[in-house]
């Protein structure tokens, strides 16, 4: 097997090369060393990028290195720097391996990442894969690239690495910005580990030890709660459904966990479940998508642009036009040609002397108003949506006709209402008819 190892020329990574050369990991098969310089730290970084080429130019092993603006990628990309790093060095090792034909990549982290990562995950809070920490092998994280992602030293505690790399004469160089405590994973490294150590001075051992006992725990608990499918959004739940199932907290969980739910915003709607306070209507921000309530419906959505109330459109004549992402049909017909009043869900008619072109479009507002067909006070668009249970999306992206006397009082939400002085009369000869096609 070709392995590909990722050096940044730390004691960690020049370590597990060390390892290698020697044949005490990787079972002594052949491999080359992969250098990412991220341009962070100036010259610090050219120097750990010249001591891996030449450790392995001495050695003969096959070099790869590439340079990138991490900065100006995260800066474009709305990422942390870490993140950043993170992504560009997996893609570049992803793009190594299908061009020089490696089998697997490589990487450094030892039982100390690894109980780093579970100790942050447990304080941004996490579900049951958080506490297990990670794998000895896995897959490489760029998509369905399906290579390996071995970690050697991961049974190896850094004072066991540092131990090896005084002994061996491993040349490495210590990265400055380690020491200092602006990223929470180096505030818990540098502050919080020495505590755990006075507590317990085999705390690592141990950490690294339960994580282990929760990914067995995972397993079990999977065969008892069974791992929902990932479902398209927009994914509608059944509240009564999903209460009438054991578990259902978990469940709940389980279905949210693929959307990076956070578990404040589950815990708010799990309250709200089991409260008697109003269900409908609720909306949470769940980070990249929305969780919106409804009589006996839970809704995960993707965010999308909802119609703004600044947004206006003219509808000039008979025709298809879009709005919001809604494809209205405007058509204009002598009385004779509509039949029946009745119509198809979604088409509302009109009559075309009380709402003429050109209509006014826009997004709805508060204050807005109209005399409900049939009525004859006038009423809230508000009060009417909650009469109607809409949520909160369909409140946002609902449109509006402007009604010809002007002001806040309009003619229509088509599909929803219609204002009672545009409709049919004995008297009418020719009709409006607006349909939602789509």
């Amino acid at each position: 097997m070709l392995t590909l190892l990722a050096v940044s020329g730390g004691i960690d990574s020049m370590t597990m090369a060390d390892m290698a050369v020697k044949g005490i990991i990787l079972g002594g098969s052949e491999f080359g060393i992969a250098h990412c310089n991220f341009r962070l730290r100036g010259e610090e970084s050219d120097g750990d990028q010249e001591l891996v080429r030449k450790w392995a130019g001495e050695r003969g092993v096959r070099f790869h290195s590439v340079s990138f603006d991490t900065e100006g990628f995260a800066a474009e990309n709305h990422v942390s720097v870490e993140m950043a790093a993170r992504e560009l060095r997996y893609r570049w090792f992803a793009q190594l391996c299908a061009e020089f034909g490696y089998d697997a990549v490589a990487v450094a982290h030892n039982a100390n990442d690894n109980a780093e990562t579970m100790i942050l995950n447990l304080l941004r809070g996490t579900g049951i894969d958080g506490v297990c920490g990670m794998a000895a092998e896995g897959m490489l994280p760029v998509g369905d690239c399906g290579i390996p992602l071995l970690r050697p030293l991961l049974g190896h505690s850094r004072k066991k690495i540092e131990g090896y790399a005084f002994a061996n004469h491993v040349p490495y160089r210590t990265d400055h910005t380690n020491l200092e405590n602006e990223v929470r994973r180096n505030v818990v490294r540098n502050l919080v580990f020495p505590i755990f150590e006075q507590i317990n001075p085999s705390f690592v051992k141990t950490l690294n030890r339960e994580a282990a006992h929760f990914s067995q725990l995972r397993d079990i608990v999977r065969e008892i709660v069974p791992p929902e499918a990932e479902q398209p959004l927009p994914m509608k739940l059944s509240v009564s459904g999903l209460l009438s199932q054991p578990h259902w907290k978990y469940r709940l969980y389980r279905l949210a966990e693929p959307y990076g739910v956070p578990s404040a915003v589950l815990e708010s709607l799990e309250n709200l479940i089991e409260s008697e306070r109003t269900f409908a209507g609720k909306s949470f921000d769940a980070g990249e998508i929305i969780i919106e309530t409804s009589r006996d419906a839970i809704t995960f959505r993707e965010k999308s642009r909802d119609l703004c109330e600044s947004t206006e459109e003219t509808v000039n004549g008979d025709g298809d036009f879009e709005i919001n992402g809604i494809v209205f049909r405007f058509e204009t017909l002598v009385r004779r040609e509509l039949g029946s009043l009745k119509q198809p869900e979604g088409v509302f008619v009109f009559d075309a002397s009380a709402l003429s072109y050109p209509l006014h479009l826009r997004g709805w507002k508060e204050g807005d108003w109209m005399v409900p067909l049939g009525m004859r006070g006038r009423r809230k668009l508000s009060d009417i949506f909650s009469d109607l249970h809409l949520d909160e999306r369909a409140k946002r992206s609902a449109v509006v006709i402007g009604h010809p006397s002007g002001g806040s009082r309009v003619a229509a939400v088509p599909g929803i209402r219609q204002d009672d002085s545009t409709k049919i009369t004995e008297d009418t000869e020719r009709i409006l008819r607006i349909s939602i096609i789509r």
